[in-house]
């Protein structure tokens, strides 16, 4: 694990090839390990380009950011240690769970059982015949089987059931607390992460206006998290400076 904090980002402004206009403007962020930090704003508000950027999928200069104290683009060591999960998975070959799994090298069996039985995955899915909510499952089977410092969460829980949501988050704060693992998790659906999160980020037309501890912020003292959001969301969705 290192020292100093497991996310910084300084000053960062990002557009894609082609488009004038930056989806991160400016952008400041420092995280410290083992948070599990709810990344919130509405659509087009910048959050999976951040993750995508954290996880050293976009290049950007070396400096600019920087993840478990190396660099996030340009070092290649960060991919052992920092997992992007999210998006599509399309993976549609005809081969069983238990296939894929059989061609996993450098597992822990016990902790990949564990994630069978938390995800509900079963072994005979055929890949090409799976709902999206089962492939879901085992791309998150897949994508957890080793521990990781550093998890970057993009919509994850989306296609998931009740049940294997709240397993899956039970879960993840495990291994925040008890491996000290840094978990960013972007999604839209907030029920009972007030309980969850140790810290909220909300973004807003490619910026950070918020990132607190969910522990110091008054609004949640009266209200659930997801009225506080809708608050928030109609608000700046209206053209109100926040």
């Amino acid at each position: 694990m290192t020292a100093g904090p497991a996310i910084e980002v300084r000053d960062l402004h990002f557009a894609y090839r082609g488009h004038p206009r930056e989806v991160l403007s400016g952008v400041d962020l420092r995280i410290e390990p083992g948070r599990r930090v709810l990344v919130i704003g509405a659509n087009g508000a910048g959050k999976t380009t951040l993750l995508r950027i954290i996880g050293g999928k976009h290049m950007v200069a070396a400096d600019c950011v920087r993840v478990l104290g190396v660099s996030a683009f340009h070092d290649p060591t960060l991919s052992s240690r920092c997992e992007l999960l999210g998006g599509r998975f399309p993976f549609e070959v005809d081969l069983r769970v238990a296939e894929i799994l059989a061609r996993q090298i450098d597992v822990d069996l016990e902790r990949r059982a564990r994630l069978i039985d938390v995800l509900g995955v079963d072994l005979d899915w055929h890949m090409h015949a799976v709902s999206d909510g089962q492939r879901r499952r085992v791309q998150l089977l897949l994508g957890l089987a080793r521990p990781r410092e550093l998890l970057l969460l993009d919509e994850i829980t989306t296609d998931l059931d009740l049940l294997a949501r709240q397993d899956l988050l039970a879960f993840l704060r495990e291994e925040s607390e008890r491996r000290g693992t840094t978990i960013l998790y972007a999604t839209h659906i907030f029920d009972t992460l007030d309980r969850w999160a140790t810290d909220l980020l909300y973004m807003v037309g490619g910026k950070i206006v918020l990132h607190a501890p969910m522990a110091t912020l008054p609004e949640l003292a009266d209200s659930p998290l997801v009225s506080v959001v809708e608050r928030w969301l109609r608000r700046d969705l209206s053209g109100v400076t926040p």
